[in-house]
């Protein structure tokens, strides 16, 4: 009998032999299903993505045969053997950097991330970033998230951000958290110190988020191509005409996206180097005017962006439990609510 297209024979020796396998029969109803979404559904601790790894790596069975071939149409009561290879070690390395974990259990880790830390390693920040953090604090309790052993960044917050971040410790919780992002259950609530008072005083801005045609380095509303953006926002104390203390609720999730949206509608927030300068290229444009001198001094001199993720909701993957957790805003935020206050 000739060989299926996405089928191979088991390679000899077989690594996987010494591993017991997943088992995952194709229920009645399942039939005409593409095979990474039936191995999935039926391995529910195991992403989809997963999955479509798995296939790839040559770790999916059938009859003794290796199954490659993500889209594949199943049948009921096929069988699969799906084996789990050892996870491999993490790429960055382990190190010991403080954290200042909010919760912690089998599943997730939240934390309250500060300023300056960078989540991921990349060019021009190799090593002491978040990451290396969570490998170092982790150990041997993280398991192989997508086939190696990483704490599983599911959401980022920029370098110059503090706040909340949850933290996947296994693929199972990964899914779960994952899929939250996705249909949007999740919930992000930050406080922005912004230049002005929005008018109307509450609203929600709409406009899809893209790379800026001027500048390369800089997210942009744009009016073609980008990606769906949305952000609820009230203000809850406005400061004079100078500046307003922002709640901010993200209903998506793109790069920079409270920076741009609260930038598009005039009023950026306060110590953003990339979208804070307007029009007038002066920190603050014409709302800093509106400030008395050692007000509007304290404000330009800010080195960062005045933004905290002060509010992280969530399902528990595990447990199915609603969870929700709040982090008071830094110091160096806090001293110029301060002085603001002060006017």
């Amino acid at each position: 009998m000739p060989e299926s297209p996405h089928s191979q024979p088991i390679p000899s020796p077989a690594a996987d032999d010494a591993r017991a396998p997943r088992v995952c029969t194709i229920p009645v109803d399942g039939g005409g299903e593409r095979l990474d979404k039936a191995l999935a559904a039926g391995l529910s601790d195991l992403s989809r993505s997963r999955v479509q790894a798995l296939l790839e790596q040559g770790h999916v069975r059938e009859a003794g045969r290796t199954i490659t071939d993500a889209s594949l149409r199943v049948k009921p009561g096929q069988t699969f053997d799906v084996f789990i290879p050892e996870a491999e070690p993490a790429e960055p390395e382990a190190q010991d950097i403080p954290l200042a974990v909010v919760f912690e259990d089998e599943d997730v880790l939240v934390i309250d991330k500060p300023a300056g830390l960078v989540v991921h390693p990349a060019a021009g920040n190799p090593d002491n970033t978040l990451v290396n953090a969570l490998l170092g604090h982790c150990g041997d309790s993280l398991s192989g998230i997508g086939g190696v052993k990483r704490p599983g960044i599911v959401h980022r917050l920029d370098k110059d951000t503090s706040g909340l971040m949850v933290v996947a410790k296994n693929d199972r919780a990964h899914h779960g958290l994952t899929e939250q992002f996705t249909d949007r259950s999740l919930s992000r609530t930050y406080h922005a110190l912004v230049w002005g008072v929005p008018s109307p005083r509450q609203g929600r801005i709409e406009g899809a988020i893209g790379r800026s045609t001027a500048d390369r380095k800089k997210m942009a509303v744009v009016e073609h191509g980008g990606k769906h953006a949305a952000t609820r926002y009230r203000v809850l104390k406005s400061f004079g005409m100078g500046a307003a203390l922002v709640e901010c609720v993200l209903e998506t999730g793109r790069t920079h996206q409270i920076r741009v949206h609260m930038a598009h509608i005039g009023h950026p927030l306060v110590g953003d180097q990339l979208y804070g300068r307007g029009r007038s290229g002066r920190p603050g444009g014409k709302h800093a005017s509106n400030l008395p001198d050692a007000a509007r001094g304290a404000l330009v001199g800010f080195p960062r962006q005045a933004l905290h993720a002060v509010g992280l909701t969530f399902k528990h993957p595990g447990n199915a439990e609603i969870m929700s957790f709040s982090a008071p805003t830094p110091k160096d935020f806090d001293e110029l609510l301060v002085i603001l206050q002060a006017l």
